[in-house]
């Protein structure tokens, strides 16, 4: 229950470490669009690769090689759907959600609201979240694609307000 034997935590480090190398540069290679959270097929690659890491390190019936080329196949498949929807409104429009308005100066919108199934405690949550101590101060929340909420602010002058984003790591100039 402990204890297994040697080989098997050998075998760990190993293959562990050469899946780990393998990842590092397979996502190197196919670049950084592979990793952004940006829609549902995004966060499928993400939750893929470690359910595949975890597969090749922890189940001796998948060999390094087996896993390697799995990762080769989920870049691969990203790097289509990003390339298809790049390419094609059509193909963009199946597979992407588009930006959904959940607050708007001072109104919950409710069908919105009901339709994304946020309720307005998240909506406060992530007001406070974006350091909005007043919501009046707020413009809008914004449901994006990703499943991240943006608070747009007008405290601030300029004829957008400011953009904070919350659940991301972007800031204002990354808008």
């Amino acid at each position: 229950m402990f204890f297994n034997s040697w080989y098997d935590l050998l075998r760990l480090v190993i293959v562990g470490s050469l899946a780990y190398a393998g990842l590092i540069m397979i996502l190197q290679t196919t670049g950084k669009r592979t990793l952004a959270k940006m829609n549902a097929f995004d966060l499928v690659v993400t939750v893929a690769f470690g359910s595949t890491f975890a597969s090749a390190i922890l189940n001796k019936d998948v060999s390094l090689s087996e896993a390697l080329a799995a990762f080769a196949l989920l870049c691969g498949l990203q790097y289509c759907v990003t390339f298809m929807s790049v390419r094609s409104e059509k193909f963009q429009d199946l597979i992407k959600a588009e930006p959904r308005l959940l607050y708007h100066r001072g109104r919950f919108l409710e069908a919105a609201m009901r339709d994304e199934r946020v309720t307005k405690e998240e909506i406060f949550a992530t007001m406070r979240s974006a350091g909005v101590a007043d919501p009046q101060d707020v413009d809008a929340v914004v449901l994006e694609t990703d499943g991240s909420f943006s608070v747009v602010s007008g405290a601030t002058p300029g004829p957008m307000g400011t953009m904070a984003y919350v659940n991301g790591a972007n800031d204002a100039g990354d808008a």
